[in-house]
């Protein structure tokens, strides 16, 4: 029996093997979904609302800081007054006069003052009390 052809099949096929193995080592890892890191929490919805929303006749509301943290400035028809305020969930809530304020998104019609009631971006206090993005 000649061994030459059986030993040259046998070193191609392990070749083919070694080449098909090093193509795959060469694939880059794949990962699924569920490997992927967790993504960071999202930011309060307060932080969204930084900046100035305005009033009528000269009144706004000027909302800085971010992360759950926040100074909210009012400024009414006695002048402007701040406030310390922390993220609840889709509310920034202050404390005013001994009462627990919340301020939330909405939209003219819901601030309950017919100067804003066209208006779409909005922050209401309570009713009566709106401030909207022009």
């Amino acid at each position: 029996m000649n061994r030459t052809p059986f030993l040259g099949t046998l070193f191609a096929v392990a070749s083919l093997f070694a080449m098909g193995c090093q193509e795959r080592t060469a694939e880059a890892p794949r990962t699924s979904p569920a490997a992927a890191p967790a993504a960071a929490s999202a930011a309060p919805a307060a932080d969204q609302w930084l900046g100035k929303w305005n009033g009528p006749e000269g009144t706004f509301v000027q909302i800085a800081g971010g992360n759950g943290q926040y100074e909210v400035t009012v400024q009414n028809l006695d002048g402007p007054r701040t406030f310390k305020g922390t993220a609840a969930g889709e509310r920034l809530e202050f404390e005013r006069d001994g009462v627990r304020e919340s301020v939330r998104a909405t939209d003219g019609a819901q601030t309950g003052m017919k100067w804003l009631s066209e208006k779409k971006d909005c922050l209401t206090v309570k009713a009566g009390e709106g401030y909207c993005r022009d």
